[in-house]
């Protein structure tokens, strides 16, 4: 029996960073308002003319075809997980793959907002137990600097511009993606969306001036749920696959809020050591968070690790998956 297994992993990050005291500039808010309320003390930020998602998800592809040795000819299908696309069509997939001159794979993007990476990874181990494919590459690619509005207080200090890559390929040891569990429920439309832009509102000078193209949430509706369903998932999983807090090795949670990811782990029963975190140098990179923190922490993960990934996004969208390090 074929399983899916994470045979490499990659990410990149601009090289601007803005920090809370250049934030406090911009916007009435201060260092120690969001570090109280969200844990960040930096992101970073694409400021590169003409440069899109893409351009964070080429750097992050070829880095990882750099570090596995692969040729990109052996690469099959690109599945780019993201929420801010570089057009409406084309995919910013196909934009990546002839970036990195993957002259042999097919490329689609997926929409499941922070949630992307855990989707698009149950995505690409059901084409590789099926035989389909053999190597295929999830890219988690977010310029979410090109959707918030930096006179909002509220939202411009959660979010920064980053991209992950995984490599997926076969294996016939207990190893990889070994079960997920997700759900979407539509009624979080109102709570978290960008309102304008799209077919049901298309862009006019009206939908500009209201300032309707920005990332719009409803932060306590967003917290309260988001709290909820991770922790529910999680569990769900873990009780699925006869896991408790003693036997997995990692948690590694969405990075949208500290306050979340502190409060979900605690509820779990998961200590401390076990949760991998990063927020605080990248601050919500929405899809591109989870393989950031993975690579970020790759060096402490071993062959074998029991990982839980957890994530909660626009949709609402969330879920849990069971991942054995591979």
């Amino acid at each position: 029996m074929l399983n899916a297994r994470i045979s490499g992993i990659a990410s990149y990050v601009p090289d601007d960073i803005l920090d809370n005291e250049m934030l406090s500039k911009m916007v009435d808010t201060n260092d120690e308002w969001i570090t109280t309320r969200v844990g960040i003390k930096e992101r970073r930020i694409l400021k590169k003319d003409g440069a899109g998602s893409s351009y964070l998800g080429i750097q992050a592809v070829n880095r990882l075809l750099e570090e596995t040795g692969v040729s990109p000819d052996e690469i099959e299908l690109i599945i780019c997980a993201t929420s801010n696309p570089d057009y409406r069509f084309p995919s910013t997939g196909s934009v990546i793959a002839e970036g990195c001159h993957l002259k042999n794979a097919y490329a689609y993007d997926i929409q499941a907002a922070c949630a992307g990476f855990i989707v698009a990874l149950e995505d690409a181990a059901a084409y590789i137990k099926s035989g389909l494919r053999k190597k295929i590459i999830v890219v988690c690619a977010e310029k979410m600097s090109s959707m918030v509005n930096y006179k909002d207080r509220a939202t411009c200090p959660l979010f920064g511009d980053g991209a992950g890559a995984v490599l997926v390929e076969p294996t016939e040891e207990n190893i990889g993606v070994m079960d997920g569990v997700f759900h979407v429920d539509g009624k979080g439309l109102d709570y978290l969306v960008m309102k304008a832009g799209g077919s049901v509102k298309p862009a006019c000078q009206e939908t500009l001036d209201a300032g309707e193209h920005y990332l719009y949430q409803e932060g306590r509706s967003v917290y309260k749920n988001a709290v909820t369903d991770m922790l529910k998932s999680t569990k769900d999983v873990m009780k699925r696959n006869n896991l408790t807090v003693d036997t997995i090795d990692w948690l590694v949670p969405h990075q949208a809020n500290l306050r979340i990811i502190e409060a979900v782990a605690g509820a779990a029963g998961v200590p401390e050591e076990k949760v991998l975190v990063n927020i605080q140098h990248y601050g919500n990179t929405s899809a591109a968070s989870i393989p950031l923190c993975l690579d970020e922490y790759k060096g402490k993960l071993k062959k074998g690790d029991k990982i839980i990934l957890t994530a909660f996004g626009a949709g609402f969208t969330w879920g849990a998956l069971y991942l054995i390090w591979g």
